[in-house]
C-alpha cells in the first residue's frame, strides 16, 4: 500500500513484534511500520477488528500499539529510536495483562 520514494537512508532498526525493521531516522513508529507494510497496528476491544492509522495526526487513535513497554502510544506521534521494541496492542492494552 506504501513504499519509500528513498531507500538508501535506513540506518535505524526497529522491532514489530519480534521482526527488525529498517527505518530512516526521524520517521514515526506509523509511518514506518506503514512502509514496511504492516497494515495491522492493534485491534478493537469490543469486536476485535483489525485497525490501521487513518490520519498520522493524532487525532483518530487507531495506530495505538506499545512501544518499549508503554501501551496506548499513538504510533504516528512518536518517532522512531534505534532499538525499540513495538508491539502490536491487542483489545484494550495496559488493561489486559491478565
Amino acid at each position: 500500500m506504501f513504499r519509500r520514494l528513498r531507500t538508501d537512508d535506513l540506518t535505524t532498526t526497529i522491532f514489530f513484534d519480534g521482526r527488525p525493521l529498517r527505518c530512516r531516522p526521524g520517521d514515526s513508529v506509523a509511518a514506518a511500520l506503514l512502509a514496511a507494510g504492516i497494515e495491522r497496528f492493534r485491534t478493537t476491544p469490543v469486536s476485535g477488528t483489525d485497525r490501521m492509522p487513518h490520519c498520522m495526526i493524532g487525532n483518530c487513535f487507531d495506530c495505538l500499539v506499545e512501544i518499549d513497554g508503554q501501551a496506548d502510544q499513538q504510533a504516528c506521534l512518536v518517532p522512531v529510536r534505534e532499538g525499540s521494541q513495538v508491539r502490536s496492542q491487542l483489545g484494550t492494552g495496559r488493561f489486559d495483562a491478565a
